[in-house]
């Protein structure tokens, strides 16, 4: 007879609904932090723009100013088609839907690959799916989660602008906007990682997934003939869906519909894969890849080659088409001082010129290449939760030097995508006789670049004293500093407000000369923060 091993005493044995309800706690706890930060920035920008309608732009739009920039074919492709800015909740569509809806879409797709996937990858979801809940349930109340988040945000957006006096109907239907388009990427990240065996790979696809929807909402807005393709993107969904003016309801169920069949596929999905398992499983058997394993830093190179593609593909293709536009945008603004003043007032000065028009869109390259530098760090971080350096570690290899390459390595691939957006730029200056010299361009690329290496600083320095929080901390001198930047400028807040955004110290290259005292400042800074994060680093115990 074989004796059953009784409960150890005290244990706790949680019934089915029990345990759902404790994965529902634990996906809460995972992304509570992150949407309360998002939902402040989401509502808090709406109804900034909202409430200072009338002293900022009310008084400068006449009839002609309105259809000068509704047919001009560079407006609608970088900001969208301008419908309904005679109203203030019209003109906040305009000016943030897109914005918004794309840092939205890229919490909702980082998070949703981060809390399932990433604790695959780590290790933590094997017990927890030897419980009573499946691997579908889990992955089911992760997503509900997250649904119910994006959802608390739209709402939120909806009362801020309600608040600022636009009307309730709009509100509602750009706030649902919002966040169908960020639950359209959640769901997508979602699957994903039910699909991807690794983290990246998921978090790759979906991210390529928004920047081609994003591109299709650019070629749909600005090409007349092909405005077809906008029911293609969930971007363009939510354009069509004209919040403020005609108020339609149909895109809004096809977004819905297209999120709902993406939440099913990721549920079905998930229910027919093991756990660290994905539907395209890595091979068995492979032949050997030995290159760039001879040393640490090629080591380093090996693993940055991919990434780097795939972000020079996405910021490439963005700076090749801000150089096709530049003579319809700054013929369109010589004709029109009034948007060029509006523009100026929002941070954006110089547009009238080829110089000064790449120069106010090249201080946004800040951004993306800032965001990159932290996701690498980051990626050193989520390699040492999975234990993937542990084995590394026990070879003669210190961490110090082992960070140093990492760094390095990403420091030389953030200078690739910098001059690849310049020559880009120029290329596309170049189809359109538009007067813009190689090395012009170049050098206001590279100028942005003591603004990413600040932002590479602050994710060593978290790396080293709060390795879960790398991406938000190394991200913040470029996202943080250029909402600050544009806040302040749109608001009249106190001048030594918008000085503590570095892209207030940004000279705008090519249309100046750099501002080089600010760069060394910020270098100085940058080589700070990332000493900080050393000495961190080598303190603390490896995490595992």
């Amino acid at each position: 007879m074989t004796a059953v091993d009784a409960p150890a005493p005290g244990a706790v044995r949680l019934s089915g609904r029990a345990g759902g309800h404790a994965v529902t706690g634990l996906a809460w706890r995972q992304v509570r932090r992150g949407s309360l930060i998002v939902a402040g920035v989401v509502a808090g920008m709406s109804a900034m723009v909202a409430a200072t309608y009338a002293s900022t732009v009310g008084d400068a739009l006449d009839a002609a100013a309105l259809a000068a920039l509704a047919e001009n074919p560079a407006i609608r492709t970088l900001f969208g088609e301008p419908i309904a800015l005679d109203d203030p909740g019209g003109f906040t569509v305009w000016r943030t839907g897109t914005v918004l809806a794309v840092l939205l879409g890229v919490w909702g797709l980082l998070t949703a690959t981060r809390i399932t996937r990433g604790e695959e990858d780590a290790g933590r979801w094997e017990l927890l799916a030897a419980g009573r809940v499946p691997v579908a349930g889990i992955v089911a109340r992760h997503l509900a989660v997250l649904a119910g988040t994006l959802l608390t945000v739209g709402l939120v957006t909806v009362v801020a602008l309600v608040a600022a006096g636009t009307a309730v109907a709009g509100a509602v239907l750009h706030g649902a906007c919002l966040a169908l388009v960020g639950l359209h990427f959640a769901a997508a990240g979602t699957l994903a990682a039910q699909v991807f065996p690794t983290r990246g790979a998921a978090t790759g696809a979906a991210v390529a997934l928004l920047g081609t929807g994003l591109l299709v909402r650019m070629v749909g807005d600005g090409v007349d003939a092909l405005g077809w393709l906008r029911w293609l993107s969930p971007f363009g969904l939510a354009a069509l869906a004209r919040p403020y003016a005609s108020d339609r309801v149909l895109p809004l169920v096809v977004l819905a519909a297209t999120t709902a069949a993406l939440v099913v596929a990721a549920l079905v999905a998930a229910g027919h894969r093991d756990v660290r398992g994905g539907w395209l499983a890595a091979p068995s058997v492979r032949a050997p890849r030995r290159w760039l394993l001879g040393s640490v830093p090629g080591f380093a190179a090996r693993r940055l080659t991919r990434p780097l593609l795939g972000w020079a593909a996405g910021v490439g293709s963005y700076y090749l088409l801000i150089g096709l536009l530049a003579v319809s945008m700054t013929e369109f603004l010589a004709a029109n001082p009034r948007f060029a003043d509006l523009a100026a007032e929002a941070g954006f000065a110089g547009l009238g010129s080829v110089e000064g028009y790449v120069a106010a869109l090249f201080a946004l390259l800040a951004i993306p290449v800032g965001v990159f530098v932290a996701v690498r760090v980051a990626a050193v971080a989520a390699d040492e939760t999975g234990r993937r350096l542990t084995l590394l570690y026990a070879q003669p290899v210190t961490r110090v030097r082992l960070l140093m390459a990492e760094v390095a390595v990403t420091g030389a691939g953030a200078l690739l995508l910098a001059v690849g957006a310049g020559l880009l730029t120029w290329v596309g200056c170049v189809v359109v006789d538009a007067p813009l010299a190689l090395g012009a361009a170049i050098a206001g690329t590279v100028n942005v670049l003591p603004i990413v290496l600040l932002c590479l600083g602050a994710a060593v320095l978290a790396l080293g004293w709060a390795p879960g929080a790398v991406t938000a901390v190394g991200a913040l001198p470029a996202v943080g500093g250029f909402l600050l930047h544009v806040l302040a400028d749109s608001t009249g807040a106190p001048p030594w407000v918008g000085r503590l955004s570095p892209f207030a110290h940004l000279a705008p290259v090519p249309g100046l000369p750099p501002d080089l005292p600010a760069a060394a400042v910020m270098l100085a800074t940058a080589g700070a923060l990332a000493l900080l994060g050393v000495a961190g680093y080598r303190r603390r115990d490896l995490r595992g």
